[in-house]
């Protein structure tokens, strides 16, 4: 054979070999991209559903330091602590007016006054107290995240932080983009019966149901409320109606 069609074969086999040897390095590239993407939409996942407690330092939980007058029963007049810490235990997760947000917990309990006092015959033991809270309270304006766990035609009612209850009425959801949407009736024939509690059973284990006999969507892109995550930001325009 001549040196010119040997040099031509060979190069012929160099090629035919890389050309060979690309093809899994092209496959491995498309394989960590679908796995790239993959990382990329669970990343953003993960950011939807920690998007309520990425806002917890917005100055919505706060700790306090308060002092306050108290009057012990006298079932504790041999453990005067006893009977505060059970006093300050009733306030946790109640909305305190002197506090002006929710109670969470309570620590450093100090008494100011050396001893208790007694007056005239009442048996209660009167003293002044020091003590640090924590105390969740948003205030009017700032922006929070909840999820969304209850639509109506007339409010929708969010989660926040797996705690708190939030509405927002009829007259604070834009019209002009948002409408109610109607589901299936508990006693329809067109959808059985099982319809609606299978929905409910399913909501009440968390994962991404809403509550409620519809949902409210966008006029134009028929998107629900919240997104497919349930996560909605509001602004706060009052709290703590009682």
């Amino acid at each position: 054979m001549p040196e010119h069609a040997v040099s031509q074969h060979k190069l012929k086999k160099r090629k035919h070999a890389t050309e060979a040897a690309g093809e899994p390095s092209a496959k491995r590239s498309k394989t960590d991209s679908k796995k790239d993407k993959a990382a990329k939409t669970e990343r953003r996942k993960e950011k939807k559903r920690d998007k309520g407690k990425a806002r917890a330092d917005d100055g919505q939980f706060k700790v306090i330091h308060a002092t306050m007058a108290v009057s012990i029963p006298p079932v504790f007049a041999n453990n005067l602590r006893a009977g505060v810490e059970e006093m300050l235990d009733s306030m946790v997760m109640r909305y305190i007016p002197a506090a002006q947000g929710v109670v969470l917990a309570h620590d450093s309990l100090q008494f100011v006054d050396p001893v208790a006092k007694i007056k005239a015959d009442c048996p209660f033991a009167n003293c002044r107290i020091a003590f640090a809270a924590t105390v969740w309270s948003p205030r009017v304006g700032m922006k929070l995240v909840g999820k969304v766990n209850l639509c109506s035609p007339d409010h929708i009612s969010l989660l926040l932080h797996r705690t708190f209850n939030v509405s927002i009425p009829r007259h604070h959801i834009p019209a002009d983009q948002w409408e109610f949407e109607y589901g299936p009736a508990e006693n329809d024939p067109e959808f059985g019966s099982g319809t609606v509690e299978e929905t409910t059973e399913e909501a009440k284990q968390g994962d991404g149901n809403i509550e409620g006999g519809g949902r409210w969507v966008h006029k134009l892109t028929g998107e629900p409320l919240g997104g497919p995550e349930g996560y909605l930001e509001f602004t706060v325009i009052g709290c703590f109606r009682l």
